[in-house]
């Protein structure tokens, strides 16, 4: 501690902070735990999905698309520009041509005729957005995409929007797939109130109902007009065709009975998967990805809308066949039953209710039942689970991982500064 305090030239007091042989002898390690913070923060932007490839100018294959509904707008409907529409923010539906653009909620915006709506997505699986089609997107330069801007913990986009009531062109960068995907999008007037429009809006739900009652009357026309010509058809035939027939319909002998034929139905759920010979587990879906830990977005319908599970959540290749374990908002579900096998809590520390089960179906509603305590005695709920194949991503995006990586960020921080700390007090003593 010698020579610790000195005296300037005019003769006052003066204690230095630090040496100069001190602070070079700091400067190596500041040096390396700067290198160890960028490579970590690098690492973390990369990850997460922050740092995007260089490249916008590929286009999804068609044989990636997935199930898409190119007609929107009814018959008749008639577009609705902003000049037909009073100044002012609106909440407004949507609907969209693939059910992997989500958009939970829309609120336009009107003003001196011109309209944008801001979109707020489900998922965080795009990028940027373009206004038009894919081809063009990826021939447009970057200046001219909509980036993704995160609201309220939600990934949002603000475009412009053309008209109401009519389907607009809307290209999407998916994130994981580096390729703008094509979307068509319509806005409902219908949902802007009455008083706000500057025309009396139509009623096309009468419209439709009005085709739909027209459409009947002429298939009922058209099943009476069958009917007729296969009568006379029948009465003229050969009369010993028929005696000859009818005594083999009488006998039993002879006689073909036509196969019946079985129509798969209708529904917009997938059917209950094979089970494994060996494990008598759901067969899980085949993954084209290298075994290993992922994360896919999954949602829940069903019950009373109280519960969550997390999303996305994890997702693990196992054979080249997937599985995700699903993490609920509550601690009080004992078990699952997925197409008849029951699967238990898997977490035991009294947090919230874990499982691991195989996927069993991607971009179709699962059916699962799920048993909860919360209510005192154990009820049974059914659920319907959705996994978006097109959403499958790095481990990192699950929020409880990305919650484990701030904190180890946090603490190499924090240990960077106390080994600062300890060199200042050494170099002082």
């Amino acid at each position: 501690m010698k020579n610790r305090v000195k005296k300037t030239a005019d003769g006052r007091m003066c204690l230095p902070l630090l040496s100069y042989s001190g602070a070079a002898g700091l400067l190596p390690v500041c040096r390396l735990l700067s290198v160890l913070l960028c490579v970590m923060l690098a690492f973390l932007l990369q990850e997460t999905g922050v740092l995007a490839a260089e490249g916008y100018d590929k286009v999804a294959g068609k044989s990636s698309m997935g199930d898409t509904n190119e007609e929107l707008a009814p018959y008749g409907m008639t577009p609705v520009s902003g000049n037909m529409i009073e100044d002012g923010e609106y909440v407004v539906g949507t609907e969209c041509s693939s059910s992997f653009f989500r958009i939970e909620e829309a609120r336009l915006t009107v003003k001196d005729g011109k309209m944008t709506a801001l979109l707020r997505m489900y998922s965080s699986s795009y990028l940027l957005v373009y206004p038009g089609t894919a081809e063009e997107a990826a021939a447009a330069d970057y200046e001219d995409y909509i980036p993704s801007v995160e609201i309220d913990d939600y990934d949002t986009f603000t475009v412009p929007v053309e008209a109401l009531d009519t389907e607009l062109e809307l290209a999407a960068f998916s994130k994981r797939k580096k390729a703008w995907y094509p979307r068509k999008i319509l806005f409902h007037a219908s949902d802007i109130p009455s008083d706000r429009l500057r025309f009396s809006y139509p009623d096309y739900d009468r419209i439709s109902e009005a085709l739909a009652s027209f459409d009947a009357e002429n298939d009922a026309e058209d099943r009476v007009r069958d009917s007729q010509t296969g009568s006379q058809a029948a009465a003229g035939t050969d009369s010993q065709t028929d005696s000859r027939t009818g005594s083999q319909a009488a006998t039993g002998t002879g006689s073909k009975t036509a196969p019946k034929t079985k129509t798969a139905p209708k529904t917009n759920s997938r059917t209950a998967s094979d089970t494994d010979a060996k494990t008598g587990e759901p067969q899980a879906v085949q993954i084209d990805m290298p075994d290993g830990d992922y994360s896919i977005e999954v949602t829940l319908m069903g019950g009373s809308g109280r519960a969550s599970l997390t999303t996305p959540t994890w997702m693990y290749v196992q054979g080249g066949k997937g599985y995700a374990r699903l993490l609920w908002s509550s601690p009080h579900y004992d078990y699952m039953i997925l197409d008849g096998r029951t699967y238990y809590n898997e977490t035991e520390d009294g947090g919230n209710s874990s499982f691991t089960i195989p996927i069993t179906a991607m971009d179709l509603p699962v059916d699962i039942i799920a048993d909860t305590t919360a209510m005192g005695d154990p009820v049974e709920i059914a659920y319907t689970l959705t996994f978006y194949e097109d959403t499958i991503g790095s481990r990192s995006r699950v929020p409880q991982e990305g919650a484990l990586r701030v904190l180890a960020a946090a603490a190499l921080f924090i240990v960077a500064g106390g080994i600062i700390n300890h060199f200042v007090k050494k170099r002082r003593q």
